[in-house]
């Protein structure tokens, strides 16, 4: 029936509504495309925040690669474990570098970082207890130590998306 109002340029059919429902159609056509629109924002916005980050000269398969490699060392005494806590803080870095986050240091990248992944801030006290390994000769490490920092250096890996 609104069609035929529309279309029909003769006389108004008799049993036609008047009045303001026939005049609203167009405000009803606008309101549904910008919720469609909106609809579509939104649905993209969450797709993209799920997907993986693009990892720019470091593929996936290197990175669970070198991670298997950490663990396995993590098994070999405390020295084993030294090098797994260093080596993990070195991948964790080189994900953050291959994402191009900005920063000269890890501590730069952890910090800008935080504003995109806010639980990568969880990794500070695995990074700090590197930074005593390399640079305190005399640091001993606990292996609970290692095994804790490994666990943070392993779920800052997942909130960056690259395990």
């Amino acid at each position: 029936m609104i069609f035929q109002l529309l279309f029909d340029s003769g006389s108004p059919v008799a049993t036609a509504p008047a009045g303001p429902a026939v005049s609203l159609w167009p405000a009803w056509l606008i309101l549904g495309v910008v919720l469609v629109v909106i609809f579509g924002i939104i649905a993209q916005r969450i797709v993209s925040s799920m997907r993986r980050p693009d990892l720019y000269g470091l593929s996936r398969e290197k990175i669970l690669e070198t991670w298997a490699e950490i663990e396995k060392n993590a098994e070999h005494g405390i020295m084993g474990a030294k090098l797994a806590v260093i080596e993990a803080d070195k991948l964790v870095d080189g994900v953050m570098k291959s994402m191009l986050i900005p920063g000269e240091t890890m501590g730069e990248r952890l910090k800008a970082a935080q504003y995109s992944y806010p639980d990568i801030r969880k990794v500070w006290s695995a990074h700090k207890l590197r930074n005593q390994l390399v640079h305190d000769s005399t640091f001993e490490i606990s292996h609970g130590q290692a095994k804790r920092a490994l666990k943070e250096f392993h779920e800052a890996l997942k909130t960056l998306r690259a395990l």
